[in-house]
């Protein structure tokens, strides 16, 4: 009896040992990306944006440096994303990333500290290729408003339109379906495998949470991207807003409240681009 209960309080104590040290990481890694983040989006700040027709202003992220290339534009644009994704994914993925190491002690895995880093990996990497499709069109874009001054004046509009679309998208069956996998899917890869696990399915259940979590940030992020994507305080609310919706215990009220904020912000910007306000 005195022996199983020995086991048991050394068990529990490495558990603990093993979640300090996920949050360990996970700490250093925030404050390495938020740090970073903040610097840069304190430099775009600095810059003066360029004006546009239309009565907006575009950011000097969208744009090209003196002798730059819009591959090198592109590239640097991206190292910030893959930055600013970490510190704004990271506090939501870390409960995750702690139960799915949970699991993996519970059914004795020997290297449930490398596993659950791939997890974390996978799920960073999709991330990136988000950014990798999605940042270019954001420059194309950037291009095509300082060229055509008619497509440059409809963009307050537009802005009025995707925000709205953003808000609407959180009160869909499609934005509760993939905010409950982002909640729920820490052990599922896991289960499914028959208590197996290798480096190959780490990495598989990191892209495949990535890919839920991404779908269910989707309007969130398209505001990010449209409204400033290296503005830190719309970083903020998004983070903000990302973290309560897949923390709350409540998270599809939670993503329905915001769905409300959202939908009202973009009625606003609509009622200020046709100069109603």
């Amino acid at each position: 009896m005195m022996t199983a209960g020995l086991g048991i309080v050394r068990r529990r104590t490495s558990e603990r040992s093993a979640q300090h040290a996920v949050l360990a990481v996970s700490s250093l890694l925030f404050a390495a990306s938020t740090t970073l983040t903040i610097v840069w989006g304190a430099s775009m700040s600095a810059m003066a944006a360029m004006p546009m027709p239309g009565d907006w202003t575009m950011s000097m992220a969208w744009m090209r440096m003196p002798e730059q290339t819009w591959a090198g534009a592109a590239a640097s644009l991206l190292g910030m994303w893959i930055v600013m994704m970490v510190a704004m994914m990271l506090p939501s993925l870390v409960p995750i990333l702690l139960r799915y190491r949970e699991a993996l002690t519970s059914a004795a895995e020997t290297r449930p500290g490398l596993l659950t880093g791939l997890v974390g990996m996978g799920y960073f990497c999709l991330w990136t290729l988000f950014g990798m499709v999605a940042l270019p069109l954001g420059f194309a874009l950037a291009e095509a408003e300082m060229q055509y001054p008619a497509l440059s004046r409809a963009v307050p509009t537009a802005l009025g339109v995707i925000v709205l679309i953003a808000g609407t998208c959180q009160f869909t069956a499609w934005k509760a379906h993939h905010l409950a996998c982002c909640r729920d899917l820490a052990i599922a890869a896991f289960g499914r495998g028959g208590g197996q696990a290798d480096a190959g399915t780490a990495w598989r259940h990191g892209m495949r949470l990535g890919l839920h979590c991404s779908c269910c940030s989707a309007g969130l992020t398209a505001i990010l991207l449209v409204m400033g994507v290296m503005d830190l305080r719309v970083m903020a609310v998004v983070t903000t807003a990302i973290t309560a919706e897949r923390l709350a215990p409540a998270g599809e009220r939670v993503a329905r409240a915001i769905g409300v904020m959202v939908v009202g912000a973009g009625m606003l910007l609509l009622a200020r681009a046709a100069g109603l306000q």
